[in-house]
């Protein structure tokens, strides 16, 4: 049996350039730069204190009014997904349950879930209240916190932080009962996800699944980590915008950026005959792994050139066919550079030439929500036969030769492809092709 064609017929993006698909596209080709001076929590302290945040956010509206009281168990990575999920389904057409629930347009067995996740962190004026109570003469006593100390914490208290629950709210608010998964692989799951999705579909396991990854490291704990890391941009504080630069001469760092997105892929039959919007469709997907393990201590874009070949060949094509490169950039020097030898091996002296654009510059690193986003700029970038600008890109270092420009450009685009890796050397990535009816 013949493998479905599989399209994107919906996009949900929940970043701090804009919230849907049109504030989103308008900013990318506006090159906006929204990372700024942290507002969420006192930064003073912290060597980076720029981020690209999310104005006031909320999930309330994004959900029916009877869930509304669930968004209190809701940790803020959960709220950028459930946001996503409505925004993904009123922009593909599709009516599900958490829309109205009289008048669905798909069969519940037949609608499936991908959501990837990174670590959640508790929120820590919540926990440290409670472990105050568990505090005897200034030391923490494991038998009062045993005995009484998590009392005090509310009997859901696990549920807001569990990685899977992003999924859970998803599915339970728009009634979808088919195939669901979590994917926990640092800034490669929404990869991993959108294309463990897309093979469900092609082999008939599903009708249509929404898939990406959301993620908010926009936390105190989150700052600290990845300073301790030597990730983090520390010398644009006075001027934040500027902050994060993928693969510019001046790059020292990335900036936390919370954020996220959600696709709904779909069978393309299925979507021919709703008559749906169709942006892209996804022909391509391949995983890979940094054979060394994990070392934080050593520069890694975990195979990034084994995932593209990869890919590239499950799409039937050749690195020759690609039109559009959609980059991940973190913007820290050693990644930047490791990036940019991978998308060399992986397409030869062509990864020079072939326009190429991230999204990092101007919103900094969303991490297990960043490649969802990145492929649902790509779609929109095939959709409009336009390559949006790299915010912070003037020049490139020198090691760090790609196609990109500060300004956008109008291309015939028929072949992209997005790849995104984790500091823990896994990868991912997706083709993108053009959808001519």
């Amino acid at each position: 049996m013949p493998e479905k064609r599989v399209a994107i017929t919906g996009i949900g993006t929940v970043t701090p350039v804009g919230m849907g698909v049109e504030a989103f596209w308008n900013a990318l080709v506006g090159a906006a730069a929204c990372t700024r001076n942290v507002s969420r929590f006192d930064a003073g302290e912290f060597d980076s204190q720029v981020a690209g945040e999310l104005d006031d956010f909320s999930a309330r509206k994004f959900v029916p009014r009877d869930y509304r009281k669930a968004v209190k168990v809701m940790a803020r990575d959960i709220e950028i997904a459930v946001a996503a999920a409505d925004l993904a389904f009123r922009d593909s057409g599709i009516i599900t349950k958490g829309i109205d629930p009289e008048n669905t347009t798909i069969q519940a067995s037949r609608l499936g879930c991908n959501i990837g996740a990174g670590l959640i962190c508790s929120d820590l004026d919540e926990l440290g209240s409670a472990v105050n109570t568990a505090v005897v003469d200034g030391k923490f006593d494991f038998k009062l916190w045993g005995s009484h100390g998590m009392d005090n914490l509310t009997p859901l208290w696990l549920l807001k932080y569990l990685p899977n629950m992003l999924a859970c709210h998803v599915t339970i608010i728009h009634g979808a009962e088919g195939p669901s998964n979590t994917i926990t692989c640092d800034a490669a799951s929404s990869h991993l996800a959108v294309g463990e999705a897309t093979r469900l579909i092609a082999r008939g396991g599903a009708e249509a699944v929404i898939a990406g990854g959301a993620e908010s490291k926009l936390n105190p704990m989150g700052l600290l980590r990845q300073g301790l890391l030597k990730r983090l941009c520390n010398s644009r504080n006075d001027t934040p915008a500027e902050a994060c630069r993928p693969f510019d001469a001046e790059h020292d760092g990335t900036v936390i950026g919370e954020g996220g997105g959600l696709l709904i892929l779909e069978n393309l039959q299925c979507a021919e005959k709703r008559g749906a919007k169709i942006y892209a469709e996804l022909v391509g997907f391949a995983g890979a792994c940094d054979p060394e393990g994990f070392d934080v201590t050593r520069p890694t874009c975990g195979s990034l050139d084994l995932a593209v070949e990869g890919a590239i060949r499950d799409a039937g094509i050749t690195p020759d066919d690609i039109d559009l490169i959609i980059c991940h950039g973190t913007g820290v020097p050693a990644e930047d550079a490791c990036e940019a030898q991978g998308w060399r091996d992986a397409l030869g002296d062509r990864a020079a030439e072939i326009p190429a654009f991230a999204i990092t510059g101007a919103m900094g690193s969303m991490f297990a929500g960043a490649g969802a986003v990145e492929l649902a700029a790509g779609a929109l970038a095939m959709y409009h036969q336009t390559v949006p600008p790299t915010v912070n890109f003037s020049a490139p270092a020198g090691d760090c030769e790609l196609g990109l420009s500060d300004q956008a450009r109008e291309k015939q685009l028929t072949y992209a492809v997005s790849c995104a890796f984790s500091v823990g050397g896994q990868s991912g990535a997706c083709v993108l092709k053009r959808y001519q009816s």
